[in-house]
């Protein structure tokens, strides 16, 4: 079965971030699928691309015998405001649309993944091109979550958002969601009929905290001594929130052997630097984006991890993966994040839930654990069986690609009686 998927963040090899479908990819092309993404040039956390996609409208990459990456241009107007992001979200899908109809040869099925939305124009006009059924993902609710969090405010792109979304839900011969919240969501609110709804969701990158661990002494790069370490790794946006990890900071100053970590990037890191400074937060340590198998050097060389997010309802539908990644690692978690990301923490009996925004909650939580070991301990290891039971990603990439091949089945044989 050749699978085709439009993934404007697909990650790069040596990129940072959330590696689900790179995963997916891996796992399906070595049960003997061939699959071809079609991916964006730019990196969703930097807002940057890699000299050797600029200037070109499509790079062809081959990640192993039988998956191919289509590296799409996209505007690097990315990260210079909501306008510019929004016609980044355009620019990867026109230039997806013609990959997908003269690059990527002919292919049984169509996975798009959202966010953006605007991946759900390319899978419907591709679907119509190719009649290959659709699979449009929701990784996040949108519009919903650039509305609450102020990102996106004129009214004119808002409309137009609602109605990408609209469009992707009808389009779609069936729909994955990474959430129950986010099934309850599109069943009550958007009259997306149940039977068309299937949860494969975030899951545990168990083959990574597997792997031999590369030779870089972390807490020694980066002076860390015997002081507990609090890391957060992923992006530095609107919707993180970081600043209240500051305002935490500020209030365990006193506490010298505490010292929290941020690994990664985004539009809001500049601010964040800048307001350390004005602090004069020593208790602090920005590290810049590094690729993800370095990021489980970070991990491991950290006491407790944590996943904020900033305190709007839409939040409460999510299930951050960095959390995932935490509890593979066998790492205690402090989530600032309500909703069904508080009950798979609760679920699992890995970490410490703190209210949204709630520095003095976050700094507590942070002198609890420091204060019990064992209970740290407990946490760790409580996490990383409940991931091995329940979230394993092998697994889930094999549900996932069960769903495929009966979509394709019933396709095959209407074309035939055609």
């Amino acid at each position: 079965m050749h699978i085709l998927i439009v993934h404007q963040y697909f990650l790069g090899k040596n990129d940072a971030g959330g590696s689900r479908w790179n995963q997916f990819a891996k796992y399906w092309a070595e049960s003997g699928h061939r699959v071809t993404v079609l991916a964006g040039t730019v990196h969703y956390a930097t807002g940057k691309k890699q000299p050797e996609y600029k200037g070109r409208f499509i790079v062809r990459q081959k990640e192993s015998e039988n998956v191919e990456v289509l590296r799409c241009h996209v505007s690097e107007s990315y990260n210079r405001s909501f306008m510019g992001r929004f016609w980044a979200y355009l620019s990867f899908a026109f230039s997806s649309i013609w990959a997908g109809l003269f690059c990527a040869g002919k292919c049984h099925v169509i996975v798009c993944t959202s966010p953006p939305l605007t991946v759900g124009l390319t899978g419907w006009i591709l679907s119509r091109f190719k009649r290959a059924p659709m699979v449009f993902e929701v990784r996040d609710l949108w519009p919903e979550s650039a509305i609450d969090t102020g990102v996106m405010k004129n009214k004119w792109l808002i409309k137009l958002s609602w109605w990408l979304e609209k469009k992707s839900y009808r389009s779609a011969n069936w729909i994955n969601v990474l959430t129950p919240a986010f099934e309850k969501a599109l069943v009550e609110k958007k009259s997306v009929r149940p039977d068309r709804i299937s949860m494969i969701p975030n899951g545990a990158d168990l083959d990574i905290f597997k792997a031999e661990k590369p030779n870089v002494d972390i807490r020694k790069k980066h002076s860390l001594g015997d002081r507990f370490v609090v890391t957060y790794v992923g992006a530095h946006g609107l919707a993180n929130h970081l600043i209240q990890l500051l305002e935490s900071a500020r209030l365990l100053r006193d506490h010298k052997d505490i010292v929290l970590m941020l690994v990664g990037d985004g539009m809001q890191k500049p601010m964040l630097k800048e307001k350390c400074a004005e602090w004069q937060l020593d208790n602090i340590i920005f590290v810049d984006s590094v690729p993800k198998s370095q990021v489980v050097d970070y991990i491991l060389a950290s006491d407790v991890c944590t996943a904020v997010l900033k305190k709007v309802d839409t939040f409460k539908t999510v299930y951050p993966n960095k959390v995932f990644d935490y509890m593979s690692a066998q790492k205690p978690v402090i989530i600032g994040i309500d909703g069904v990301a508080r009950k798979l923490i609760e679920d699992a009996k890995s970490g410490i839930y703190v209210e949204p925004e709630n520095a003095a909650q976050f700094a507590d939580a942070a002198l609890r654990l420091k204060q019990d070991p064992q209970l740290c301990r407990e946490f760790g290891q409580s996490g990383l069986d409940f991931v091995k039971r329940n979230f394993d990603r092998k697994v889930l990439a094999e549900n996932y690609i069960k769903i495929l091949e009966e979509m394709v089945v019933p396709s095959r044989k209407q074309r035939a009686v055609k």
